[in-house]
């Protein structure tokens, strides 16, 4: 059995230094880094994509809303049109590094608002897909199980990676539950790792109601600019290991 550990990466610019990247990257599978329009810039971008081909982690590019100073995480009422080719911008951007260094880019993750946008908008998800499909048809796509991005990839001829967050609770419909609820953020390091495996071993997790919930994991998101990141990361690994599930970067299904 096996799952991918995916990562936002590269997301320092300028005079700004953020995560934990030197010490996250070898812990992780996948790694989505920052295209320039919610964080990154040449220079982090051209060494974010060095250190993941060091350390054999599949690349990914993290694409976003031109939304630098709200670090991609502010709504903006942009036309299919604009996402489409602001991703295509993107990708592009993050190709070249990946040509440089002589390494692949493997899959597509949006970022912030774009992503959680894009779980429910289905004129905004097939405006990521339309980008990806005429840049790359083997990218694959990461995106919620059941979402309107994952369906867009689909009906596309794409491959979607269903992704799972074992830190943060699910509501019954098998949703993420909002930050703005208690208990929508789980901190403590043993549950993250249990519900991590529980998600991947036996495909349901519980619910922020007590409920069972199904729920399809390929690649499960951890975040590395958190306090304790790398030590949640490791704890993580561990159980899974303990479990007889290897990470390894998400393959085509």
């Amino acid at each position: 059995m096996y799952i991918d550990l995916n990562c936002d990466m590269g997301e320092s610019f300028g005079m700004y230094t953020l995560g934990l990247d030197d010490q996250v990257m070898p812990l992780i599978s996948s790694a989505n880094v920052a295209c320039g329009f919610h964080a990154g810039d040449p220079q982090v971008l051209r060494r974010t994509v060095e250190l993941a081909r060091c350390c054999g982690t599949g690349i990914g590019a993290h694409v976003s809303f031109p939304d630098l100073s709200g670090f991609g995480r502010r709504e903006m009422n942009a036309t299919p049109a604009e996402v489409e080719n602001d991703t295509l911008y993107q990708l592009g951007a993050i190709y070249g590094f990946c040509k440089a260094a002589g390494v692949a880019l493997r899959h597509i993750k949006p970022h912030g608002a774009l992503y959680n946008m894009a779980q429910k908008d289905r004129p905004l998800a097939d405006a990521i897909v339309r980008a990806v499909a005429v840049f790359d048809r083997n990218l694959l796509v990461f995106a919620q199980p059941g979402s309107a991005l994952e369906a867009a990839a689909q009906t596309a001829g794409l491959s979607a990676v269903s992704e799972v967050f074992a830190d943060r609770a699910y509501t019954a419909d098998g949703t993420l539950a909002s930050r703005k609820l208690p208990g929508a953020v789980i901190h403590d390091p043993e549950q993250v790792a249990a519900r991590a495996v529980r998600m991947v071993t036996h495909g349901s997790v519980t619910a922020i109601d007590g409920s069972e919930v199904p729920l399809r994991a390929e690649t499960i998101c951890v975040h590395g600019d958190t306090p304790g990141a790398v030590e949640l990361i490791r704890r993580i690994r561990d159980g899974l290991a303990a479990a007889g599930v290897t990470v390894a970067p998400a393959a085509a299904r």
